[in-house]
């Protein structure tokens, strides 16, 4: 028997609460050591780009790689970001430290990204329409426009008309992000700069390329789409979100083959929507940083070298 309009209308609604009801956890408390100066930019050969991958709440592995730049004085002088890496780039472009940016995380939680709409999930182009992400970027980034960013930022999208990859590195800070992030199904698409515009995820998903076009010297992704453990969902988003990540974790790794260092937190066993994991993520961000330092190290010295530098 067809299920009946009201049947399917009913269906769409009980699926969009449990997306509101995932946004419920809780988060863990974390403790924040003294803030630290951000990583250290000269202008002095070589360039060194840091690449942000998507992965929504296993982003915040992304933090964790920062506090150890600052840490051990890795340079960074232009970040290329996709969806969760452009939000994490953009607030550090704009001159937040790690612990600034763990501060924000402490806080943090699937409500303050996530606006989930019963009626958008039966009759919308997404299940959120992006506005409380835009509030949040707004709050947290105090420079508006992408060229007034202190570090060189670069957000990835994608054309939903086209397939082409966008790459913003002007205008408004804002929608560059809200763009980048749009995951399709997820949040609606934006139209923006004269497109109709989805998270950079689906065509660069960890943008080494783009470093490397906007003149980088050394390149040092970091990568966020480990696919481990047994599925274990609870609702028709995290199916869709863990399918994403299998499409997207392949085109990553033919991707990191075009970086100097690629960093691969051990964050597998965490769900893209685990915001109450975010902690775990940050120190699997740091560890994975800090077992890489010889390579980044290796990579910056055989650059200066060949450049003929002086070192930092």
């Amino acid at each position: 028997m067809r299920p009946s309009v009201n049947d399917r209308s009913a269906r769409g609604c009980a699926m969009a609460l449990a997306c509101l009801a995932l946004a419920c956890r809780g988060t863990a408390p974390v403790s924040l050591p003294a803030a630290r100066p951000q990583a250290p930019r000269d202008g002095l050969p070589p360039k060194v780009a840091l690449v942000l991958g998507g992965g929504a709440a296993r982003g915040f592995a992304h933090v964790g790689v920062l506090r150890v730049f600052e840490e051990e004085g890795i340079p960074v002088e232009l970040i290329v970001g996709t969806s969760v890496g452009s939000l994490v780039g953009a607030m550090y472009a704009d001159g937040k430290d790690s612990h600034q940016l763990e501060r924000i995380a402490v806080a943090l939680d699937r409500d303050d990204f996530f606006d989930f709409s019963a009626g958008r999930a039966v009759f919308g182009t997404g299940l959120a329409k992006g506005e409380r992400l835009a509030r949040f970027v707004e709050r947290h980034v105090s420079r508006r426009r992408i060229e007034e960013l202190p570090i060189p930022f670069a957000a990835i999208a994608t054309d939903l008309d086209t397939g082409e990859r966008v790459v913003l590195t002007e205008g408004s800070v804002v929608e560059a992000v809200r763009a980048s992030c749009a995951i399709p199904g997820i949040f609606e698409p934006i139209r923006a700069r004269g497109r109709l515009l989805v998270d950079g995820g689906v065509v660069a998903n960890l943008p080494v390329a783009v470093a490397r076009e906007l003149g980088a010297d050394v390149v040092i992704a970091v990568d966020v789409t480990a696919v481990a453990g047994r599925a274990a969902p609870e609702s028709f988003v995290d199916v869709l979100f863990r399918a994403i990540n299998i499409l997207v974790h392949e085109d990553t790794a033919e991707a990191a083959r075009l970086a100097d260092v690629v960093i691969i937190p051990a964050i597998g066993e965490i769900a893209l929507l685990e915001f109450d994991e975010k902690d775990r993520a940050r120190a699997a961000g740091i560890a994975a940083t800090r077992a890489a330092l010889p390579a980044i190290r290796e990579a910056l010295a055989r650059t200066r070298a060949g450049a003929g530098a002086a070192p930092r």
